[in-house]
C-alpha cells in the first residue's frame, strides 16, 4: 500500500477548507443526516473524487445513507457487510486503500461496477467506541488517491464523529433517527426516502404490485420568508409537513427532500384514483391557513405523480416522471395567478 500511496503532506489551502467545513457543521447542529450529506459532497470536492458515500452499518448491511457524484443516484444502496469492502472497514475499525476493485479481494465487485468506481478509500466512523460507518471516495480509475487523500478522509471522519456525539449520547436507535430524519420536521429525510423507494421497486418486482410516487413542491416560501422572515418560514414548513403527514395513510412513507421538496410513496393502492382521492385530501388540509405571531401565512402546494409500472421500472424513471407533472401544475398555478391579478 505504502508503493500506491503518493507521499505527501496537506497543503495549507486543503487545511483551511476543512477548518471552514468544521464551522459550517458546527452550524447545522444536532441535524446529522444533513452533516452527512455535507461531508460527502465536500470529501468528493476536497479529494478529487468522482463520489462519495456515507454508509452506516444496520444489522448485517452496510446502506447508502449520504452520497454524491457517481453514486448519487444510488442512494439508499444495501450491500452485506461480509461481502464489501465497507464491511472489512467496520470490522476492523481502520482505513482501507483499493487501488483497483477488480484485483482487491475483499470488494464487492458486482456493487462497484454497478456505482462505476474502481478504487476507493475507506475510512471508519465511530461513535462511542463503536464503528458505526464509513466515510468513502471513490474515482472509476484505477490507483487515484493519494496518501494526503486518505489523511484528509480521516479529518472529515472525525467531523463527523463529533456530529454524532453532539446529536445523540449512547443509543444506537437515536444516533439512526438522527441520521435518517429531518431536524426540522422529523419527517424521514432524502436518504431514508430514496432507501424506502428502493425497497419499495424491490418489493413491486417480486409480488407484481403497483404503486404511486409524489413529489410535491410546497409554493410560497420565497415570499413568506421575504415578508415576515425564516422563522416564519420554519413554522410554515413544520406545519406544512404535519398536514402532509395527516393527509396520507401509516402505510405511506412522507419525507422532506430538502428546503421545500417533499415526497411521498404511496405503498397500497397504487392507481390513479387512489392517489387522486389523496392528493385532494392534500389539498383541503392545506387551504387552511397558519397563524404565527398574529400573522395569517397562506400554504399552497404543486404535486406531480407517477405510477409503478405504468410510468417506469426505476426510480429515476418514476421520480422523472412525477417532477416533470409537478413542474406542469407549477406552471399552471403561476399562470392562474399572472391571470386573477390581470
Amino acid at each position: 500500500m505504502q508503493e500506491q500511496l503518493e507521499q505527501k503532506s496537506l497543503s495549507s489551502d486543503l487545511l483551511l477548507e476543512v477548518v471552514r467545513f468544521q464551522t459550517e457543521i458546527v452550524q447545522m447542529g444536532i441535524d446529522l443526516g444533513g452533516v452527512m450529506a455535507l461531508v460527502a459532497e465536500r470529501s468528493q470536492l476536497l479529494t478529487g473524487a468522482q463520489g462519495a458515500v456515507v454508509e452506516m452499518a444496520e444489522g448485517d448491511e452496510m446502506v447508502y445513507r449520504a452520497a454524491s457524484g457517481i453514486a448519487k443516484s444510488k442512494l439508499g444502496l444495501r450491500l452485506k457487510q461480509d461481502q464489501s469492502l465497507s464491511g472489512y472497514c467496520v470490522r476492523h475499525g481502520a482505513p482501507v486503500f483499493c487501488p483497483d476493485s477488480e484485483e482487491d479481494p475483499r470488494v464487492d465487485k458486482e456493487a462497484c461496477r454497478m456505482v462505476g468506481l474502481r478504487s476507493m478509500i475507506v475510512v471508519p466512523l465511530r461513535h462511542n467506541t463503536d464503528t458505526v460507518g464509513v466515510l468513502k471516495v471513490m474515482s472509476p480509475e484505477v490507483g487515484v488517491f493519494s496518501s494526503a487523500d486518505l489523511k484528509l478522509l480521516e479529518l472529515m471522519s472525525d467531523l463527523i464523529a463529533a456530529a454524532m456525539a453532539n446529536a445523540v449520547k449512547y443509543e444506537s436507535g437515536e444516533l439512526f433517527h438522527r441520521a435518517t430524519h429531518d431536524a426540522l420536521t422529523d419527517l424521514p429525510n432524502r436518504a431514508l426516502f430514496y432507501d424506502h423507494l428502493h425497497q419499495q421497486l424491490a418489493n413491486a418486482k417480486r409480488s407484481l404490485e403497483p404503486f404511486g410516487l409524489l413529489m410535491i413542491d410546497m409554493d410560497g416560501l420565497k415570499a413568506i420568508n421575504d415578508t415576515y422572515g425564516h422563522r416564519a418560514g420554519d413554522a410554515a414548513i413544520k406545519e406544512f409537513a404535519l398536514r402532509l403527514r395527516a393527509a396520507f395513510r401509516e402505510t405511506d412513507t412522507v419525507a422532506r427532500l430538502g428546503g421545500d421538496e417533499f415526497g411521498v410513496i404511496l405503498r397500497q393502492g397504487g392507481n390513479k384514483d387512489t392517489a387522486d382521492l389523496l392528493v385532494k385530501r392534500l389539498f383541503a388540509d392545506i387551504r387552511q391557513p397558519v397563524l404565527f405571531e398574529g400573522n395569517s401565512l397562506q400554504l399552497a402546494a404543486s404535486v406531480g405523480c407517477a405510477l409503478y409500472p405504468d410510468h417506469g421500472l426505476t426510480a429515476s424513471d418514476l421520480i422523472e416522471t412525477s417532477d416533470q407533472s409537478m413542474y406542469a401544475m407549477k406552471r399552471q398555478h403561476k399562470a392562474a395567478a399572472v391571470g386573477a391579478a390581470g
